[in-house]
């Protein structure tokens, strides 16, 4: 597997469990909201399994609008720092360089931007002087209007022509190469039909010559596939289809996959890390 400086080496995908610090994320908005209770929810997951665990501050659901900056520091920095403080191995989920800037003076290792650094200028260049590994999504645009962009010819092709471009204006940025993580940005700007070309494309990303992050977990696109009589299960009954995602994804070679339920994935890499090596 793909090694990422300051990371520790798993010899299978990466298990990266999520904490929402928000009141409105579409998964488990408020649940974690308060500092105590987000710091316990990540040593569960540890415990259930995960590799490391993102701790964001802002919803990116679609249609969501965007917190301000004091209080997405408000949210995430006590939580980046009571788990680091434990031994955790902590990213941080943001858009916003001083956020990044801070989480990792907290002790964050990772930090990951769903806009690939596009929606912060300073961003790029705050990760560069950090030296710390940075996951680059694809991405088209905000939440509150993501989904009128969702229109491809090849979806695969595209999104894999886009990650490249945005790859290379981030080395150009100062970014080392061998820092950089990508994500094909399941369910941003993307339909039910694009999520699913993606992830069966899985091992066309390895043309790009970086670690692939997969982030399916309880997505849209999964309560499509699962819907009955037209009526779609909640997000948090989407915990099964989203290790099956995992499995996939991990058999195809991702680097890590991104989920809020840990136990069920932490299963699932392992089983096709065994299959892999039975091939």
């Amino acid at each position: 597997m793909s090694t990422l400086s300051g990371l520790p080496e798993w010899d299978r995908c990466a298990v990266m469990g999520v904490v929402n610090v928000t009141p409105d994320s579409f998964s488990d908005g408020g649940r974690w909201f308060d500092t105590t209770a987000a710091v316990k929810r990540g040593l569960d997951l540890v415990s259930d399994g995960a590799d490391l665990v993102d701790v964001g501050g802002e919803s990116t659901r679609p249609g969501a609008s965007r917190v301000d900056e004091e209080e997405e520091l408000r949210r995430v920095i006590p939580v980046v720092r009571g788990l680091a403080a434990e031994g955790v191995t902590v990213s941080v989920d943001t858009m916003r360089a001083t956020v990044a800037d801070r989480a990792v003076a907290a002790g964050a290792v990772l930090v990951n931007d769903v806009s690939g650094g596009l929606a912060d200028p300073a961003m790029v260049p705050a990760v560069a002087s950090a030296e710390v590994p940075f996951v680059v999504m694809h991405w088209r645009g905000f939440s509150e209007d993501m989904n009128s962009r969702a229109v491809y010819g090849d979806v695969v092709g595209e999104v894999i022509a886009e990650l490249r471009a945005r790859m290379d204006a981030v080395v150009d940025g100062g970014i080392a190469p061998e820092l950089i993580v990508l994500d094909p940005g399941l369910g941003f700007a993307k339909e039910a039909a694009h999520d699913l070309a993606l992830v069966a494309h899985t091992r066309d990303f390895q043309a790009l010559g970086r670690p692939l992050l997969v982030a399916a977990s309880r997505k849209r696109f999964l309560g499509h596939v699962l819907a009955k009589n037209g009526a779609a299960p909640r997000a948090r009954e989407r915990d099964a289809a989203t290790a099956a995602v995992s499995a996939i994804a991990a058999y195809e070679g991702a680097w890590a996959v991104r989920v809020h339920e840990v136990r069920a994935t932490a299963d699932a890499v392992r089983v096709a890390r065994a299959v892999e090596a039975a091939r």
